[in-house]
């Protein structure tokens, strides 16, 4: 299997849950689409050398999370912060609510703060390799996300239950 086959094969395999990340980074479709393509526009460049890691797929989980941290650090000035949130949608069971006032409250954290919870949480990961993907120490972790629950809590208060559950996944885990 010549390097373009392997790489060919490692985009095939893992395309969709690096896409699925990368939408959970941005927000947005066509940035996910854009923030996946420059990744693996780098990552063919290294592919001989990232094709022998133990877990290529890690690789290109940091390697989108750098990149999204790298795109927010240029933020451009059409993009003005504002102090006023956004209107936000009253409970509901409805999932597609759900999601989008999740996906909202996800926006408007930093981006690191981003990471933490989305790997946590949405990819279910632990601790220590939260940690691991994003370079950074264990405490690193745990008080990002403590931040960033804290601060969903005052961007979606509506979806508090949500976060009661997230609050009891990470006593346990800090129990163990």
């Amino acid at each position: 299997m010549n390097r373009n086959d392997s790489f060919r094969e490692f985009v095939a395999t893992h395309q969709q849950s690096l896409i699925r990340t990368a939408y959970l980074l941005t927000g947005d479709a066509h940035l996910a689409e854009d923030l996946l393509q420059s990744v693996l526009a780098k990552l063919v460049g290294r592919w001989p050398k990232v094709a022998r890691l133990e877990h290529p797929e890690a690789y290109a989980r940091k390697a989108l999370l750098n990149q999204h941290i790298s795109w927010r650090r240029r933020r451009t000035a059409s993009e003005l912060p504002s102090a006023a949130p956004p209107e936000h949608a009253y409970w509901t069971e409805d999932r597609a609510v759900v999601r989008i006032v999740m996906r909202q409250a996800l926006m408007r954290l930093a981006p690191r703060q981003r990471a933490v919870i989305i790997l946590r949480f949405y990819e279910d990961r632990t601790e220590r390799e939260t940690a691991d993907l994003l370079g950074c120490s264990l405490g690193t972790v745990k008080s990002q996300a403590h931040h960033a629950l804290a601060r969903l809590r005052e961007l979606a208060p509506e979806l508090a239950p949500k976060f009661e559950e997230l609050d009891q996944l990470a006593i346990e885990e800090a129990r163990r």
